[in-house]
């Protein structure tokens, strides 16, 4: 098994993606923290992970958050070999938009949702990375948009530049810690289906789009498991020698022209 004896906190790890990859991880051996906002998912995806996990309440751009999760991997599995941060979303009901129409409440929504948890998640990680004096993996979610637009049917610009913070983000730590055995990298979808997508999958239109932006597979939406084999890489000693890389799964998006 890939995973075997890793203990792996994932942020935002009760839904979707994450709970996707935490399900994956424990299949290859891991033991799991996860972490959710909403007490019910943490219940359900608790009892999913069945006695390989927990699931732990709390906000991600809460700064103690990350911290408290990984204490509880520590003290309960033994250690701390891996963090994904999955935590994030659209800003777009909160004023995230084209730029002449972005507030500034939009604006700091995003930034917080998806910039500064990370951030927060990732400064636990590398803490306690160093504080045991071993290295470990930390992989961080980001986007096709972050430096693929697709100004027709998916123009939030905070977004789109909070995703594009978190390769930049993401590149910086990891050169600066390489030499502490820490490696940081990113995984970057395109449209996947997850309660985010549901604008673009309640839309004939935008979907008969994205049919021809990812073209693999017969044009389908991407969905939460198509990720599972990349994060599972990335925990796994299997990447011993990468860092500071972005591995772009997303069915074609960055090579498509896209038919509107």
């Amino acid at each position: 098994m890939w995973l075997e004896s890793k203990k792996i906190v994932v942020i935002g790890g009760t839904t979707g993606m994450g709970l996707s990859a935490a399900l994956a991880f424990v299949r290859e051996g891991a033991q799991v923290v996860v972490v959710g906002r909403n007490p019910e998912s943490c219940t359900i995806a608790e009892q999913q992970l069945d006695g390989n996990g927990l699931a732990m309440s709390g906000d991600a751009s809460d700064p103690q958050t990350a911290p408290k999760a990984i204490a509880l991997c520590q003290q309960i599995f033994g250690g701390f070999d891996g963090l994904y941060h999955v935590a994030g979303g659209s800003g777009r009901r909160f004023g995230d938009g084209p730029l002449h129409e972005l507030t500034l409440d939009g604006w700091h929504y995003t930034v917080n949702l998806n910039l500064t948890s990370l951030m927060l998640s990732n400064q636990a990680a590398v803490r306690a990375f160093r504080a045991q004096g071993e290295g470990g993996s930390i992989l961080n979610m980001g986007s096709v948009l972050g430096s693929r637009p697709s100004p027709a049917y998916f123009a939030t610009h905070a977004y789109a530049a909070m995703k594009s913070g978190v390769i930049g983000f993401t590149k910086s730590v990891a050169a600066y810690y390489a030499n502490d055995n820490i490696r940081v990298n990113v995984i970057a979808p395109a449209l996947v289906e997850t309660p985010m997508a549901q604008r673009a999958t309640k839309d004939e239109t935008i979907m008969a789009f994205t049919r021809t932006k990812q073209p693999l597979d017969g044009g389908r939406i991407g969905l939460p498991h198509d990720l599972d084999g990349g994060a599972v890489y990335f925990m796994s000693d299997y990447s011993a020698f990468a860092t500071g890389q972005v591995l772009t799964i997303d069915g074609g998006w960055s090579v498509s022209d896209g038919q509107l």
